[in-house]
């Protein structure tokens, strides 16, 4: 192709974004070599998914699966492995689940210290008790008290959530291209200086008001909170694991989870206890931090390579491009007429810079990557609509009614703090045992065993895994994962025996599978540069419903307690109801196809100049996207 311009002007002629299938147009896809590369450069830039030969051209033995070859001939300490993020991963979720007991006592604390406080300057005359951190301060037990402390705390949580449900979708696609490592340091630091100002806020009550911690909780969301967090690490894993062992290693996150939510409390609970100071423990949570983030930034592998990086900034950019161009074509010239030629051409000049900004300030704009444009695309955003509300659902449900289960098993059968804590230990464990033990013994079944049986029958071993959407396992593990929650929910409504109950319980276990398996899917559906962006919009999911469902779920449970204490669980086996039946509609072996549109000119009225010959130069080199 020349690059010799031809005589029509099209600087001036709209343009009109046309369908890539209608036209026939065999333009770039996600296969083809990026903008301004050469034919001859198209193997250094081919998806992730690509086929390979079984030997290179020195007939050197190809990888099992291609995202291997990203990394291949680096020593062992330079190649990315879930089993390089499972430890500090461990590390991060024991804090994270030791901190909850012992943080939400020093908030009862310090608010009961600033009630007194205040109602001794109103009153002069009135005396109390001294409020000790960490003690058992029973002058705290008022309604008063406790009703700021709940204020409090849900104001805490509401900030972090929302602030999280923006930044978590946008720190998912940054580390698309810019690596996962870096923005792991950064979702890191917000936890960092929360804890900072929680040490200070517990040390010095005279001089730092409780209410910095909303200062704390103001950093932690801006930097993703837990929610970038889980959605980093999935993708990290997703970058290094092959689809035959996706699930599975994303499983092993979610049993380090779990694991920190059951033994966290238990842990810090005894450390406090041997210190004998509450803020002991914030100490030691501040020193998981720091840890974590020195491992991140000298220790873990990028999982990124720099072609990858580089891939995914360039289609993004193009992206970017292409949704001005649609956006300028497609403004009426009433509309210019009305603001005037000068303001016209300055904000013409710059809409490359403000217009993609203003579009990404609309928080729910993450969420378009769940309906990617083109009708062949149709399967695709039926799949990931649905697993993406499968995944919110189950998360949701996790977030609001894991308390409301402990205050119902408490108000029905009478038990204290060691019979709820064993139950959610019970629970815990059973759902870590599947994660670790019966996926792995599944997939090995299902997926290994097979693959190995293909490659020996085909007398080839270089048989390459690929990216090709969920697979029939994957579908079969969220439908059964769903109906046993539904059944162990449905249980918790008839129940009313202690050992019924805690079975019930244990069947509501195996929907772990449910959570690793989905996130393991979803990011089988996209290429690989996308998997950030699309882990971050389930984070948004995640985040929304870390602030909706508490409030969702308690609000029920509190306005039937008196009349029928089972709704909240008639709610819930509805909801897991819908999320089934909905599963039946996933189908396997759906992949995104970026076919999108293309930019052609229009002939105007007048123009007896050939609208279809344009210069070679702007004819872009990608199609471009549906907005």
């Amino acid at each position: 192709m020349t690059s010799v311009p031809h005589p029509v002007r099209t600087d001036s002629r709209p343009i009109t974004l046309i369908d890539a299938e209608e036209d026939g147009y065999n333009g770039a896809t996600e296969r083809s070599p990026l903008v301004g590369a050469c034919a001859g450069d198209a193997r250094d830039t081919r998806d992730a998914g690509d086929d390979i030969s079984n030997n290179d051209g020195n007939g050197k033995r190809k990888e099992s699966w291609v995202g291997y070859e990203e990394f291949a001939g680096l020593p062992w300490w330079k190649r990315p492995s879930v089993y390089w993020l499972i430890g500090p991963y461990a590390l991060f979720t024991l804090a994270f689940g030791g901190i909850i007991v012992p943080k939400l006592n020093l908030i009862v604390d310090l608010v009961c210290h600033s009630y007194f406080s205040d109602r001794q300057v109103l009153d002069p005359n009135f005396t109390f008790a001294p409020v000790i951190m960490g003690a058992d301060n029973p002058q705290c037990n008022i309604p008063e008290v406790q009703k700021s402390v709940a204020t409090f705390t849900l104001v805490l949580s509401a900030l972090a959530g929302a602030l999280s449900a923006i930044t978590a979708p946008k720190i998912g696609s940054l580390s698309d291209r810019y690596g996962r490592k870096r923005l792991m340091v950064i979702a890191s630091c917000g936890g960092l200086a929360n804890e900072v100002i929680t040490i200070l806020a517990a040390k010095y009550p005279e001089v730092v008001d409780y209410h910095w911690l909303i200062l704390g909780a103001f950093f932690d969301g801006m930097m993703g909170s837990f929610t970038a967090g889980s959605v980093l690490g999935h993708s990290y894993v997703s970058d290094c694991a092959p689809p035959s062992k996706r699930g599975v290693h994303i499983g092993y996150l979610h049993a380090c989870l779990f694991s920190g939510l059951a033994f966290g409390p238990l842990l810090a609970g005894y450390f406090v206890k041997w210190t004998g100071a509450l803020i002991s423990i914030f100490y030691v949570v501040l020193g998981c931090h720091a840890f974590v983030i020195l491992y991140f930034w000298f220790v873990l592998p990028e999982s990124m390579s720099k072609r990858r990086q580089l891939a995914a900034r360039q289609k993004h950019q193009t992206e970017r491009e292409a949704t001005v161009v649609q956006i300028r074509s497609a403004v009426p010239d009433s509309v210019k007429g009305v603001v005037g030629p000068r303001l016209t051409s300055v904000l013409d000049d710059n809409m490359g810079t403000w217009l993609p900004a203003v579009l990404s300030a609309n928080p729910l704009a993450p969420l378009k990557i769940l309906i990617p444009s083109g009708r062949s695309n149709a399967p695709l955003r039926r799949n990931l609509v649905l697993i993406a509300l499968i995944d919110a659902t189950i998360m949701g449900s996790a977030f609001g009614a894991g308390t409301v289960i402990v205050l119902y098993s408490e108000y029905m059968f009478d038990w204290g703090t060691l019979e709820a804590s064993r139950f959610v230990s019970i629970v815990s464990m059973m759902r870590v045992a599947i994660l670790l033990c019966i996926l792995p013994i599944i997939n090995y079944i299902f997926r290994t065993r097979p693959l190995r049986h293909q490659r020996r029958e085909s007398g080839d071993e270089n048989v390459v895994e690929t990216n090709s959407g969920a697979d029939k396992l994957d579908v079969w593990l969220i439908r059964v994962a769903l109906i046993s929650d539904l059944v162990g929910t449905a249980g918790y409504i008839f129940v009313r025996r202690e050992e019924l109950f805690i079975l019930s319980g244990m069947a509501t276990a195996f929907g772990g599978l449910a959570s690793a398996t989905t996130q393991s899917a979803l990011s089988k559906h996209v290429p690989q540069e996308r998997v950030g962006s699309l882990l971050g919009a389930i984070g948004l999911l995640h985040a929304l419903g870390r602030v909706v469902a508490p409030a969702l779920f308690n609000g029920v449970y509190a306005s039937t307690v008196e009349s029928y204490p089972q709704g909240i669980f008639v709610l819930l086996t509805g909801l897991f109801g819908l999320i089934v039946l909905g599963s039946f509609f996933v189908r396997p072996h759906v992949h995104m196809k970026e076919e999108g549109l293309i930019a052609v000119p229009v002939r105007i009225s007048g123009d007896t100049e050939n609208p279809d010959t344009i210069p070679d130069e702007e004819v872009l080199g990608e199609t471009l996207p549906r907005i």
